[in-house]
Order: C-alpha cells, then structure tokens, then sequence
C-alpha cells in the first residue's frame, strides 16, 4: 500500500467515524464539503430523504474570471453557500467536515459560511 492509498484509507475512517455522528434533517441540514486539488464542493443534504437541497463550488459562473488563491476560493464559496441557504429558508446546520482536517481551506469555507448567517 503506498502512501497515498494510506492517506485516502485514512480520511475514509475519519469519515465514516463522523458519519455515525452527523445526520442532515429537512429543518438542519448537513452540510458537506469536498475538496479536490483545485476546487472545492459544499452541499447541504437533508439525508432522511437523501436530497440535496442547495450546493456551491468553485467551479460556479462567478469563478471563472477571477483569479485568486484557493483560501480566497474556499471564502467565496463560503459566502455563496450562506447566501443560498437563506434564501432556501435555511439558518441552522450541522458541518461535516468529510474527513479533512478543520484547517486551511475547509476552516475559511466555515468561517466564511458562519459570517455569512448560518449556524453551526
């Protein structure tokens, strides 16, 4: 097994080790991030329906022109990500982090997120 199969193995444990935890309702949705090498995904899930209600990412219309390092990146898809909750009706929801440690760019989509209105 070399090390990157060691590190994809292990951000699987942690994930399923918060999943047995962290559950999305219709009223406090989960919300979810991916992180790529380039781009970053977030989505709130309700998952006794197993819908997504809204998502956002780096890869949207108003990313396209600009140029800006990924941290930057991951702090305008934290506020677009707010911005659509509110109006989809949604203030309250439950972070998971997806296995990635609270640091660099999944902790500015966060804190990004937060500023933005939602509660987590």
């Amino acid at each position: 097994m070399g090390i990157k199969n060691k590190k994809a193995y292990r951000r699987i444990r942690i994930k399923k080790r918060i999943r047995k935890i962290v559950s999305g309702t219709p009223e406090r949705p989960r919300m979810t991030v991916f992180r790529s090498n380039k781009q970053i995904y977030v989505q709130l899930v309700d998952d006794l329906s197993g819908k997504t209600i809204v998502s956002a990412s780096s890869r949207d219309k108003e990313f396209e022109e600009a140029k800006v390092n990924k941290s930057e990146q991951a702090k305008k898809v934290g506020n677009m990500i707010a911005e659509k909750a509110k109006a989809a009706g949604i203030t309250d929801v439950v972070f998971d982090r997806n296995g990635y440690l609270y640091h660099g760019r999944v902790k500015s989509l966060a804190e990004a997120a937060r500023e933005g209105g939602l509660k987590f």
